[in-house]
């Protein structure tokens, strides 16, 4: 077998609405899902002769690995036999940033065990993927999407226009888990009824391709919980604002924050203004499906 490699992009959420917990635990949301080219590399290759098991290498993540855990799940649903094999992970996407670096990465190593088995059969990768976390079934053919449902409901949207992204990230992480739970204390989840107006209203404003939504669609119900949990992001949400960001908010459950700008070069420029902190600040563009490995690293 041939080494295989596929881009894992990081996706940001422009806006989130969360509604009422599930029977599984989970909460009800819609979302829009942006992949953008913040990338990692995810490579597929043999294992030493006499490797017995599947291997993951990803350096600067301790720990198990969700790539890992779709590995073990696409040979269990598929029943695919074929010898162990290594992925190695190169990552450039901010671990524990509410931005689906591990969720990319797990989409990718499906893909890419799907070409070494010789199977195309997306809507057989996203069953596979849905149990893994509610962000890897949209990453499994990364594009714009409408994820309602616990984020496993995909209704693809028409590419956007370009525009630009700050990316801010944290020096600390957020547990998705801790911010819905503090979500939960806040008392923040909203009706299945506003769930549905808001999912009308997104398809409405984003149905030709428009880049953004308008403002009142871009509020992520779950900021309020991240910032009680991270108090510092207030002051970073009100730095970038201060760059003069079209549209601020935290990125999913965070820590990371973004700045929506009409076109990358106010982002990029933005970027340089915050360049002081740590991490650096970087500006990204929307994914687009048809970029390879090749286009960006």
């Amino acid at each position: 077998m041939n080494a295989l490699s596929e881009l894992a992009p990081a996706k940001i959420n422009l806006g989130l609405t969360l509604g009422p917990p599930r029977a599984d635990g989970r909460h009800e949301l819609v979302t829009v899902m942006q992949p953008v080219d913040l990338c990692d590399r995810v490579r597929l290759l043999p294992t030493q002769l006499g490797a017995t098991m599947d291997e993951v290498h990803c350096p600067g993540v301790d720990g198990d690995n969700l790539a890992a855990a779709a590995l073990r799940a696409f040979r269990e649903r598929t029943g695919w036999t074929g010898a162990p094999v290594r992925l190695e992970i190169t990552k450039r996407i901010p671990v524990a940033a509410g931005m689906a670096g591990g969720s990319a990465d797990a989409a990718a190593a499906l893909r890419l065990a799907a070409r070494a088995a010789g199977l195309r059969d997306d809507d057989l990768l996203r069953e596979i993927a849905a149990p893994l976390g509610a962000d890897v079934p949209a990453q499994v053919r990364p594009r714009r999407y409408l994820a309602t449902g616990a984020g496993e409901i995909l209704r693809g949207l028409p590419d956007p226009a370009p525009f630009g992204i700050l990316v801010v990230r944290s020096q600390h992480g957020l547990s998705t888990g801790d911010v819905f739970r503090e979500a939960a204390r806040l008392r923040l989840p909203r009706s299945e009824a506003a769930l549905e107006a808001r999912t009308a209203d997104l398809v409405a404003a984003l149905a030709a391709g428009s880049p953004l939504a308008p403002g009142d669609l871009l509020l992520n119900d779950l900021e309020p919980a991240a910032v009680s949990l991270l108090p510092e992001l207030a002051w970073t949400l009100d730095d970038v604002r201060g760059t003069g960001a079209d549209h601020t908010l935290v990125c999913g459950s965070g820590p990371t924050v973004v700045g929506l700008f009409a076109d990358v070069e106010r982002a990029r420029s933005a970027a340089v203004s915050l360049s002081g902190r740590d991490p650096r600040p970087v500006a990204v563009e929307p994914w687009y499906p048809g970029l390879r490995p090749g286009d960006l690293l």
